[in-house]
Formats: C-alpha cells, structure tokens, sequence
C-alpha cells in the first residue's frame, strides 16, 4: 500500500524508504548513511518528479520533464527539495505538491527508477509509467 502525503514544517512530504534506495537516492553502509541525493521536484497536473539533478543529466531532465508537460499539460513549479532521514526510513519535501493537486493524507503510489521517483495520483498513473519507461531507456 502506498505511503500517505504528510504535513512536515512548512510544506508536504512522503515517506519513501524503499523507493528511494530502489532509485538509488540513498546509498547506504552497514554503520550509516553515505550519500542523499540531491534533489529537484518538478510539479505537474497529479504528478510529481523527484529527480537527482547530479546524476540525470540537463537534456534528460529536459526530456522528462517535457514528456511529462506534454501528457499532463501542465507544469506549476519546480524547486529544489531535501530528501531526510525520517523515522526508521526518508522521506522527501514535496514542494508544489499542492499546486499539484496533493494534499495530507492523500495515497501517493511512488514508481522508482534510476536516480528518478514518480509520484502520481490515480488518474496520472499511465503517465507516471511512461516517464519510468523514458528514464529506463536514457540509462
């Protein structure tokens, strides 16, 4: 079951353990943590990007985010963002989220992919499978 969008200081945040080390935005040792990616949130109609702005390079981003305008025909804000250690897990700062239509307690369903997190409402999830799909074949 998808984690549920929270209230976390001033802004939204999700809890995304597993799919941010299937990411690889967090890269881990046996006694802690090595590595947090840096991390961008692009914000869309019902979908969110989090993207590692060190690793993806600018004309991916661009044909990420392109794609995901296109499909959504929409775009609203892109922000920097933290991704933190929360609890036993991480979480990352959803700036735009509610731009983007998310609000607390909302089911965030989160599709991993290389040094990408998707976040989609329901009605965006074939969207979200083609940006996973996108970011698979730019690696």
């Amino acid at each position: 079951m998808p984690n549920a969008i929270k209230r976390s200081g001033d802004g939204l945040a999700l809890q995304v353990t597993k799919p941010a080390r299937a990411a690889r935005l967090v890269e881990e040792t046996d006694d802690e943590n090595i590595r947090l990616a840096t991390i961008r949130v692009f914000a869309f109609d019902g979908l969110l990007l989090v993207i590692d702005i060190d690793r993806i390079t600018d004309e991916n981003i661009v044909e990420l985010a392109t794609s995901a305008a296109l499909d959504t025909v929409s775009i609203h804000r892109v922000a920097n963002a933290s991704l933190q250690i929360a609890g036993n897990g991480y979480q990352v700062q959803l700036p735009g989220a509610a731009d983007a239509g998310f609000h607390v307690g909302d089911r965030a369903p989160c599709t991993p992919a290389p040094n990408l997190l998707v976040i989609a409402a329901e009605e965006s999830e074939r969207v979200a499978a083609d940006i996973v799909a996108i970011r698979r074949e730019q690696v």
